[in-house]
């Protein structure tokens, strides 16, 4: 599976003892950073250790220079050093940082052999498909193979095709011995827009779920992962779609206070995403009832059945299908800003519920309100 393949590359690098002096992890893909660092963690920073061997870095906070120092330096306590490094984006901002990069390449020269430097470029998404990568972020990454990719080892950690995550999640069930249906196994990928970590952790409790029975079926993941994320999602829109701003901020502060809280952020966007598409096929099919409902959205686009009449009834308060696609508008570019790695995730989840519960402006003819000249 691609894109396993550089995670598996480094973490057998880990187990083998065989590292270079630095990588640089590109992408946003935290499901693969987390096994990447539980690698590092397993092998080379014993537990009684950790607060002499394992430093945490960023680059918008600390200089290169500081961090490479630190990292020459031996430990008298700790036989091996790891540091991790955020915020890469800051080595090539507007100023000229050839200086830093330099420094960088230098110390990858003549290295300490025993630390090892992890660049963190999560500002960068890798789509399943590379041929699909935004422009910014191809521009961006090709910076980074260009000069760090010279001296430093690049691990690509991009989001997995849909069949690649199916074919995990009958993998991981295996080695715990539990039995799960193709359409159980599709279904969760669906639901979860094939983001790797939500469906890690969703697994999880579906196998706990199963318990004794070492089976989990399409009905196990409805109740357990699409009950339990819709509901609270359904509760959302439906207070977007009346206007409601202060429910629906009640609501988006519960969502943010329990399971994964902001860090499913994109995840919550994508579900809400989702949920605007199937509302815009209903306004679009003048759906009115379930029977409808069932013959205009296709498999796996479909609601949970609790969901039906809600959502029809969402979808009708819009008062035309350009209000749905500026709905959509409005969460890819809430998207975007989360992608960019944000101070604070909420904000951007609240600024959104502002915009999607405000009364859209009237639009002049031959302009729209995102076009209206300044």
């Amino acid at each position: 599976m691609r894109a396993f393949a550089q995670c598996e590359r480094f973490v057998s690098e880990v187990e083998a003892k065989k590292l270079r002096p630095a990588y640089v992890f590109v992408g946003d893909e935290s499901f693969f950073r987390k096994r990447c660092r539980e690698a590092i963690l397993n092998h080379l920073v014993p537990p009684e250790l950790r607060d002499f061997s394992l430093f945490e870095f960023d680059l918008s906070e600390t200089g290169v220079a500081e961090i490479l120092d630190r990292a020459r330096t031996p430990s008298l306590v700790a036989p091996f050093q790891v540091f991790f490094v955020r915020g890469v984006k800051n080595l090539f901002g507007r100023a000229s940082n050839d200086e830093k990069l330099a420094a960088i390449a230098a110390y990858c020269q003549d290295p300490n052999p025993d630390a090892v430097l992890i660049f963190i470029a999560d500002h960068i998404s890798i789509p399943a498909d590379a041929r699909r990568m935004d422009l910014t972020d191809k521009e961006r990454y090709q910076r980074i193979r260009d000069t760090m990719g010279e001296y430093c080892s690049i691990v690509e950690l991009a989001r997995v095709e849909e069949n690649e995550a199916v074919r995990w999640i009958g993998e991981y069930c295996n080695t715990r011995r539990v039995k799960i249906e193709p359409d159980a196994a599709r279904e969760l990928t669906d639901a979860l827009g094939g983001d790797m970590m939500m469906i890690s952790n969703e697994l999880d409790k579906l196998i706990l779920y199963a318990g004794e029975k070492k089976r989990v079926t399409l009905g196990d993941v409805e109740t357990m992962v699409l009950a339990a994320k819709q509901r609270s999602l359904y509760e959302l829109t439906d207070a977007i779609s009346s206007r409601d701003r202060v429910r629906s901020m009640e609501i988006l502060d519960a969502i943010l206070t329990t399971g994964e809280g902001e860090e499913a952020a994109i995840g919550h966007l994508y579900m809400l995403a989702k949920t605007f598409r199937q509302m815009l096929v209903i306004l679009e099919r003048n759906v009115r009832d379930q029977r409808m409902l069932w013959a205009a959205l296709w498999q796996g686009f479909r609601v949970p059945p609790f969901a039906a009449e809600d959502i029809i009834r969402q979808a009708r308060r819009y008062k035309s299908k350009r209000d749905l696609t500026r709905a959509i508008r409005l969460v890819g570019k809430a998207d975007l800003a989360l992608r960019s790695s944000p101070p604070s995730k909420r904000l951007v989840l609240e600024k959104l519920i502002l915009d999607l519960t405000a009364e859209p402006k009237p639009e002049l003819r031959g302009w729209s309100q995102e076009e209206l000249p300044v």
